[in-house]
């Protein structure tokens, strides 16, 4: 089976007490795509200046994804980002974002895209979301990542969206935002009667929880004696969760709480690392290794 990924593939620039990086290739497209590809085949749907470049475009072919639908645009930059973390890496600034082609993206599913079984929708506006709804065929496990300023700006699309997706990811301060709760519990419960079937929290270094029905599914991030960068674990998170149910071939409750588990593993790997570094080069042993002692933290002999 397949996975179409459709976001941000960027340029950015981080510092962070442990170091800098320059121009290293980021978006929230590449995050997921780079950690779905552990597990599964992935399909790009994202835009790119011809700054980028045919070594950057080679990272996602040795990782097996398929570029068809990543388009580039002549003549154009990519878009950038710039930010700085402090010394509690739960806090960073934004220097510098520049749009550049990223701003006038029109997203096309290509054919062999359309009909493919599950469909993440990255952070960008609801409107190019929901457009790209309308390309799809059949009845793929569609999951949406989101952010404050769209629930400031367009939250009436974002709930029509909420009322077409299955599974939704979204940061803790963002479920508080958009549900109105303060209670993280009264929140996600909220966001399900909004539409999906399954909300996920993200809770940073603080873990994650799984909204499904009525069960609640808990669990905390994988202790890290060092945070590098943390840039991109979220989309990594969701990455890893939606290839982990597409290698699995189920989907029933176990397989969701098993992708949370497997989802948390990645993003701690991605958080060892500047930019997509140690994603890049990450496998599946590595992750598998970790997963085993992860468990092993909460079994009771």
């Amino acid at each position: 089976m397949s996975i179409v990924v459709v976001g941000s593939v960027a340029f950015d620039s981080i510092s962070s007490p442990h170091g800098s990086v320059e121009r290293a290739v980021g978006g929230s497209a590449t995050y997921f795509s780079l950690a779905a590809s552990i597990f599964s085949s992935v399909k790009l749907v994202a835009v790119v200046g011809e700054d980028f470049g045919a070594e950057n475009i080679e990272l996602f072919h040795r990782k097996g994804i398929d570029t068809e639908g990543l388009e580039v645009v002549e003549g154009g930059k990519t878009f950038f980002w710039q930010g700085s973390y402090m010394e509690d890496m739960n806090e960073r600034d934004t220097i510098k974002t520049e749009l550049n082609v990223f701003e006038g993206f029109d997203p096309t599913l290509p054919d062999s895209y359309r009909s493919s079984e599950f469909l993440f929708l990255g952070n960008i506006d609801p409107d190019l979301q929901i457009r790209v709804l309308e390309q799809v065929k059949g009845d793929p496990i569609i999951g949406c990542d989101t952010m404050n300023f769209w629930i400031d700006r367009k939250r009436q699309r974002l709930h029509d969206i909420l009322k077409k997706i299955d599974i939704l990811f979204i940061n803790d301060s963002e479920a508080v935002q958009l549900s109105g709760e303060k209670n993280l519990i009264r929140a996600g419960r909220r966001l399900i009667d909004t539409g999906p079937q399954k909300v996920v929290i993200k809770k940073g270094e603080h873990g994650s929880v799984l909204f499904s029905g009525d069960e609640i599914f808990l669990i905390p991030a994988f202790p890290l004696e060092e945070v590098v960068d943390p840039t991109g674990a979220g989309d990594s998170y969701a990455g890893a969760f939606f290839g982990y149910l597409d290698s699995a071939g189920g989907i029933d409750n176990n397989f969701f709480k098993r992708a949370v588990v497997y989802a948390t593993v990645v993003a701690g790997f991605t958080c060892e690392g500047f930019s997509v570094e140690r994603l890049a080069r990450l496998e599946r042993e590595e992750v598998e290794e970790r997963y085993k002692r992860f468990i092993e933290m909460f079994t009771i002999t």
